[in-house]
C-alpha cells in the first residue's frame, strides 16, 4: 500500500515527527471548493430567474424594479437557505464507520478525527500487528477497534463483515457509512508494467472497493448511511506514466455514480472525495520505492523494448514524478472533506479538495479541446 512507503511528520493524534513525507501544514493551498460548488448552479439561476422576471414585470409594467435588485433578493435568500442546509450535522454518538487503507497517513487520520468527534471506528489495516495499527488503538477514546482488512481478500472482507454486525453499539442498527481509503500506486508507462502489478492496482483500488461495498451494503441500508470514495483528481487529468493509477481512480469515480444512483431510493448517499495529486496517493511513495519499482520493471523488458525507449528515457520518465517524493503534502483538506461526507446531513455527491491551479487544470481538461489543454500542461 502507498502508506506503508514513506508516510508523515506530524501525522498522529500526538504530532510527534514520523517517517516522512506528508505534514499537515498550517497554510493550506486547497481551497473550500466544496461549498463553492454548491452555490454556484443556485446562483447562475438566481440571475437567470432575476433576468426573466425582471423582464417580464417591465413589459407588463407592473414594476420598475431592476435585475440587479431581484437577484440581490434572491441571492441572499438563496445563500442563507444553502448555508443553512449545507452545516446540518448528524449526531455521532452510537454511529459506527468503517475506514479501509488505514495504514495510509489520510487514512489513520481521519481515523483518529472521527474518533474524537464520538463515532464508533472500525480500522481497517493490511496487517493488523503493526506500529501504526497500535498506536491508532492506544491514542484513541476507546471506540476504536483494529480489524486485518487487505481489499483483496474476500475471506477478511466477509470476516469483517461478521465481526462489524457482532459489534455494533446497543440500539445501533447498522454501519453509518464505509469509508474506502485503500490505494495502491502502480507507475510507468503500460508496456513497461507487469501485469501482476496492474492487476494489483485494479484488484485494489477498484475491485476491492466494489466487493467490499457489495458486502457492507446490508448493513449500510439498515442505518440509511453513506459509501464514500477517496479518489484523485488523477481521475479527471491525463498523467503519463500514471495511466494505471488514472485508470483506476476514473473507473472508481464511475462506479461511485452509477452506484449513487442505485442507492437514492433505498436512502444511501453515496459521495467521492477526490482529492490532489499528494493527498490520493503520490506523495506516500518515497524515492528508494519509486527507484525499486523501476529496476523491477526495467529487469522485466524484453531485449527488444528496451533497445526501442532505451535506459536514458525510461529513468528520465520514472524521474519526472521525483518532484511527488521530495516535498511536504497537506493531507488536512482532504482529511475535512471526508469528515463532511461522514457527518453533513445532506453530503454532497462529490468534493475536490484540490490547489487552485489543479481546479482549473480539472475544469480545462473536462471542458475544453484537447488541443487546448495540450497547449498548457502536454509534456
Amino acid at each position: 500500500m502507498p502508506g506503508q512507503s514513506a508516510v508523515s511528520t506530524k501525522r498522529r493524534g500526538s504530532l510527534k515527527p514520523r517517517r516522512g513525507s506528508i505534514v499537515p501544514v498550517q497554510a493550506s493551498k486547497e481551497m473550500p471548493w466544496d461549498l463553492f460548488d454548491r452555490l454556484l448552479l443556485p446562483l447562475l439561476c438566481c440571475h437567470a430567474v432575476a433576468i426573466i422576471l425582471s423582464g417580464l414585470l417591465n413589459l407588463l409594467r407592473i414594476s420598475q424594479v431592476s435585475t440587479f435588485t431581484l437577484f440581490i433578493w434572491f441571492a441572499l435568500s438563496v445563500v442563507g437557505a444553502i448555508l443553512f442546509y449545507h452545516h446540518l450535522k448528524v449526531s455521532a454518538p452510537g454511529k459506527v464507520i468503517l475506514i479501509t487503507g488505514c495504514e495510509s497517513p489520510l487514512a489513520w487520520f481521519l481515523a483518529r478525527k472521527l474518533d474524537e468527534l464520538g463515532f464508533t471506528i472500525f480500522a481497517g489495516f493490511t496487517k493488523r500487528a503493526c506500529e501504526d495499527a497500535d498506536q491508532l488503538k492506544e491514542e484513541g477514546t476507546g471506540r476504536i477497534t483494529i480489524l486485518q482488512l487487505d481489499v483483496t481478500s474476500e475471506r477478511q472482507m466477509l470476516e469483517a463483515s461478521l465481526l462489524i454486525s457482532e459489534n455494533l453499539p446497543e440500539g445501533t442498527r447498522g454501519l453509518w457509512a464505509v469509508v474506502h481509503c485503500a490505494q495502491w500506486v502502480a507507475l510507468g508507462e503500460l508496456e513497461w508494467v507487469p501485469f501482476p502489478v496492474l492487476r494489483k492496482s485494479i484488484d485494489i483500488n477498484l475491485l476491492g472497493a466494489a466487493r467490499l461495498t457489495q458486502i457492507m451494503l446490508p448493513l449500510v441500508r439498515r442505518a440509511n448511511g453513506r459509501i464514500v470514495f477517496l479518489s484523485s483528481a488523477l481521475s479527471r487529468i491525463p498523467a503519463p506514466v500514471r495511466g494505471a493509477q488514472c485508470a483506476t481512480q476514473a473507473g472508481l469515480e464511475g462506479l461511485a455514480v452509477c452506484l449513487r444512483h442505485e442507492l437514492k431510493p433505498r436512502g444511501v448517499d453515496v459521495s467521492i472525495v477526490s482529492a490532489g495529486e499528494f493527498a490520493a496517493g503520490t506523495a506516500w511513495l518515497s524515492e528508494s520505492s519509486m527507484l525499486e519499482q523501476a529496476r523491477n520493471m526495467w529487469a522485466l523488458l524484453s531485449d527488444e523494448q528496451k533497445q526501442t525507449y532505451g535506459e536514458d528515457y525510461f529513468e528520465q520518465a520514472l524521474r519526472s514524478l521525483e518532484k511527488y517524493t521530495n516535498v511536504d503534502a497537506d493531507i488536512l483538506p482532504a482529511v475535512r472533506a471526508l469528515i463532511d461526507a461522514c457527518i453533513r446531513t445532506f453530503p454532497l455527491p462529490r468534493y475536490t479538495p484540490v490547489t487552485r491551479g489543479e481546479k482549473i487544470q480539472t475544469i480545462i481538461a473536462e471542458h475544453f479541446p484537447r488541443s487546448v489543454y495540450d497547449i498548457f500542461y502536454a509534456n
